[in-house]
């Protein structure tokens, strides 16, 4: 009797002991009240819909805003399999991709998977990113699903890839156009400029003053007809040529559209100073035509009886190069330092400083394409500063 009322004793005893392991293991693991209050206000809060699924897929928590996204109700979705939120034509595949999850688990985050699909309670689908974390509890292992509603997104791209096509037909359209004014619209104009001046040659005494001012004037217009033709065709053609972008001297640039416009610096006697300038990522063709058509421009609206002073300079700015062309010529307004950069805009009459008024766009497109952007500070009789900032980067490989 005694030795039964002993292992009576120590069974009671190791029950006991097991009762209170169950208990500590149950206390370790349970939140107190306002950390449970915290972890579902954090759940609720959060502008994610969040999900929580046991290993078998059943759905234990769905957060409010996963509810509001899927058109369901408050608590509608627990205790349902997560396959009610899979599209029915996916919902079989499923099956077999949560099971391999489940085996062998692992973080995935938002954003490094497809954009999926999530069917609302109405049979409708909507475009998701899901991410995956496993969660270990003394209950089993469960996944928890944080799902974000991409449709917005997704209709902003869809935007952007129709804007892109439309500005890429666009663009084909422009080099058409460039194509036949480069050669269907020029040799006309050639031919009639041509026959003109033939006519005034050999008819030239037999015209009177007012016949030979008329044939002036038509020759005149043909040839700035070809000038405006030929300006058109540079402005279309920049950023055509990306292949030919890398790494290139502005030091060389300069030099070479200085030795070009060699002539008229002479006859300007302008002094042209030019600081040590960066190695940019850029077209050599188009950043030359920006420093000729702003050299050019500095000599062209000169002061009268001054000796133009035309200096290039340049600043490093962390990510950025900031070019400096200053010159010490006529100036403008400031109210028109944006219209400068307009297509055909122009301050003044083409008798007094002949041009197509497209050279100042041309710079601004070409700066613009290569990623920067380009200002003018300037006033009446104080020249101009024309500053371009371009970003101070390597080619992508």
């Amino acid at each position: 009797m005694a030795d039964d009322s002993e292992k009576t004793r120590e069974a009671l005893l190791a029950e006991l002991a097991s009762c209170r392991a169950q208990i500590t293991k149950l206390e370790r693991n349970r939140l107190d009240p306002v950390g449970e209050r915290l972890l579902a206000g954090l759940l609720q809060a959060s502008p994610d819909g969040v999900l929580i699924a046991d290993s078998e897929g059943t759905l234990r928590l769905v957060n409010h805003a996963a509810e509001v996204m899927l058109g369901y109700g408050p608590g509608e979705l627990v205790g349902k399999p997560i396959e009610v939120l899979v599209p029915a034509a996916s919902a079989a595949r499923h099956v077999g991709l949560r099971k391999a999850f489940a085996s062998e688990p692992q973080v995935r985050r938002m954003g490094t998977g497809l954009t999926l699909s999530a069917r609302r309670k109405d049979g409708s689908e909507l475009p998701v990113e899901i991410s995956l974390s496993p969660l270990e509890t003394p209950d089993g292992r469960f996944v928890v699903s944080s799902v974000r509603d991409v449709t917005e997104r997704r209709d902003s791209e869809m935007l952007q890839r129709r804007q892109a096509e439309a500005l890429e037909r666009s663009n084909d359209q422009l080099q058409q156009f460039a194509y036949v004014a480069s050669h269907d619209l020029q040799e006309p104009l050639r031919m009639v400029s041509s026959y003109l001046q033939l006519l005034d040659r050999r008819y030239h005494d037999k015209l009177d003053e007012d016949a030979r001012d008329f044939i002036g004037f038509a020759v005149d217009g043909a040839k700035r007809m070809q000038a405006l033709i030929n300006d058109l065709l540079v402005y279309s053609r920049i950023g055509v040529r990306e292949e030919l972008r890398g790494r290139i001297d502005l030091n060389e640039i300069v030099a070479r559209e200085l030795k070009s416009l060699e002539v008229a610096v002479r006859e300007a006697a302008a002094v042209v100073e030019v600081a040590r300038l960066p190695m940019i990522n850029g077209e050599g063709g188009e950043m030359g035509q920006v420093f000729l058509n702003l050299i050019g421009n500095a000599l062209k609206f000169r002061k009268p009886g001054v000796e133009p002073v035309i200096s290039i300079t340049s600043e490093h700015r962390g990510d950025t190069w900031q070019i400096t062309v200053a010159d010490n010529g006529i100036g403008m307004d400031p109210q028109y330092k944006e219209r400068i950069f307009q297509i055909f805009q122009r301050l003044h009459t083409r008798s007094e400083y002949p041009g197509t008024g497209i050279g100042l766009a041309i710079c601004k497109r070409i700066i613009e394409g290569h990623g920067g952007s380009i200002t003018v500070d300037t006033a009446p009789g104080a020249g101009s500063k024309f500053k371009i900032t371009l970003p101070n980067r390597r080619p992508t490989p």
